[in-house]
């Protein structure tokens, strides 16, 4: 075997090794190493993304395939991929499972070996998901993805916990049904789920079978908007974020909604995009999305439920990236992929510490945290100018990206209005610091001091990350097109 193949396969197998290990020890032993294996889990799989990206791009090659237990070579045989696609998202996986522990070294105090056992149930089933090579396997992966963030939703089983562990399971549920109906559809008429079917050949047909053909479409999207949280399916998400344990909150926000709901669309747009409507569809869902989200977000007095609504409205920049089915647009999509996880992990860490130290995460009661809290003030306000696309930190680049993309598919209008819902973006988030970290202190909080520990560790990489990518982006984009990738 190659080396490559031992760095692929790890992205499988080591998940699966901390589970086994995890459970293997004694429960008082766990609870005290489980974060410790967790964290090693996640960087090691930051490290061999980015080995196997520079092994890629030097070897030049588009993909690399590979299988586990059996002949990569017998024909009809199942197999993963990894692509430089793949590999950023499995890059930003490991980035935010590794934020999700720093947090939770400091919010989950019982039940922690079985966080672990999740949060590493969780990594197999969004890693599976990019590796899959067929649609039948991604489903069953996004299903793995669905039941282990129900679980950790309602793991610490507090009232609220339960009620948006029960909404975030009915709308999974229904995504499920949606999406299995819609593959069983496409499976009547092709006999064949894999990526390399011929599928405009096979599903151009005209008559019944063009009309089982945009059910199946309907029905595929629907369930990956559910995922996704795009407006109309978005109802689940806001109640899911507040309800949940923060360390989860950071992996429902930063990752579970794009591997298991952008990743489905951008499937769908790489092998249905040239049918009619269908790039129209995702592109007016996420126009709507961004602006019903940020709408929203203006509305809440709650801090997780705005970060929340900004995830919402978010990820209708990433489906209008989408929407264009352009190399641009593409870039776009990685880049805000990981820019996103990146700020909403930055917002999500602020509420843990405010909560910490204050106590509440209701706007209307903070006030003047600024000078108690400098570096969660900071790197808040970090994460706000990246989140609106102010340049020269990170959001701004992808979001040009994005623009860009549209303007060049003659899609001047939406183009326009993505642009123009910044200012909410701004809206929401310039109420938002002003009610936490600007304006008079109240009295109850004259002895806050500012968060310690790993909380304020992830602040501190975070907001690193959020303006060292802002700068270097511009190399990057001469990396890629000196590698033959632009």
């Amino acid at each position: 075997m190659q080396i490559i193949d031992y760095i692929t396969i790890s992205f499988l197998v080591i998940p699966l090794i901390v589970i086994v290990l995890n459970n293997l020890f004694s429960k008082q032993l766990s609870e005290r190493v489980c974060f410790y294996f967790a964290g090693a889990a996640a960087i090691v799989q930051m490290a061999s993304s980015v080995a196997d990206f520079f092994l890629l791009t030097a070897s030049r090659l588009h993909e690399y395939e590979f299988s586990l237990l059996w002949d990569l070579n017998t024909e009809g045989s199942e197999h993963f991929a990894v692509d430089s696609l793949s590999l950023v998202i499995l890059f930003c996986v490991g980035f935010v499972s590794f934020i999700s522990v720093l947090v939770a070294n400091q919010t989950v105090e019982k039940k922690k070996t079985a966080y672990v056992s999740l949060l590493m149930t969780l990594m197999l089933g969004m890693n599976g998901i990019v590796l899959v090579t067929d649609l039948f396997s991604l489903y069953v992966f996004v299903e793995i993805v669905g039941i282990s963030s129900f679980v950790l939703v309602s793991l610490f089983q507090t009232e609220k916990g339960l009620e948006g562990a029960f909404k975030y399971l009915v709308m999974s549920s229904l995504a499920s049904v949606f999406m299995l109906t819609g593959l069983a559809f496409i499976f009547m008429q092709t006999g064949s789920l894999q990526y390399s079917q011929p599928w405009m050949d096979i599903l151009g047909a005209q008559g019944t079978s063009q009309i089982y053909t945009y059910a199946a479409f309907i029905l595929l999207l629907s369930g990956f908007a559910i995922k996704t949280g795009a407006v109309p399916f978005h109802s689940w998400l806001p109640d899911a974020h507040q309800s949940a344990n923060t360390a989860v909150s950071i992996l429902l926000s930063g990752i579970v909604i794009k591997v298991a709901g952008i990743y489905g669309f951008i499937v769908i747009m790489d092998l249905f995009g040239d049918f009619p409507a269908v790039n129209m569809v995702i592109r007016i869902m996420g126009i709507v999305s961004i602006v019903v989200g940020a709408l929203f977000a203006i509305r809440q007095t709650h801090f997780k439920r705005i970060v929340a609504y900004s995830s919402v409205s978010q990820m209708g920049y990433i489906l209008l990236g989408v929407s264009t089915g352009t190399t641009l647009g593409l870039l776009g999509v990685i880049m805000h992929i990981f820019n996103h996880a990146t700020f909403k992990c930055t917002l999500f860490s602020n509420a843990a510490a405010l909560h910490h130290r204050t106590g509440t995460l209701d706007i209307n009661e903070l006030g003047g945290l600024e000078k108690k809290m400098p570096v969660t003030g900071f790197s808040s306000i970090t994460a706000f100018l990246s989140t609106t696309g102010i340049p020269p930190f990170a959001g701004f680049w992808s979001k040009l990206l994005i623009v860009l993309a549209l303007w060049n598919s003659n899609s001047q209008w939406f183009a326009a209005i993505a642009l123009f819902s910044s200012i909410f973006t701004a809206a929401y988030f310039l109420r938002l610091q002003k009610k936490v970290f600007f304006g008079k202190l109240p009295d109850k909080f004259s002895e806050v001091t500012e968060i310690g520990g790993s909380i304020k560790f992830a602040e501190i990489i975070l907001t690193g990350v959020t303006i060292l990518v802002g700068v270097g982006f511009p190399l990057v984009l001469l990396y890629l097109e000196g590698r033959g990738l632009l």
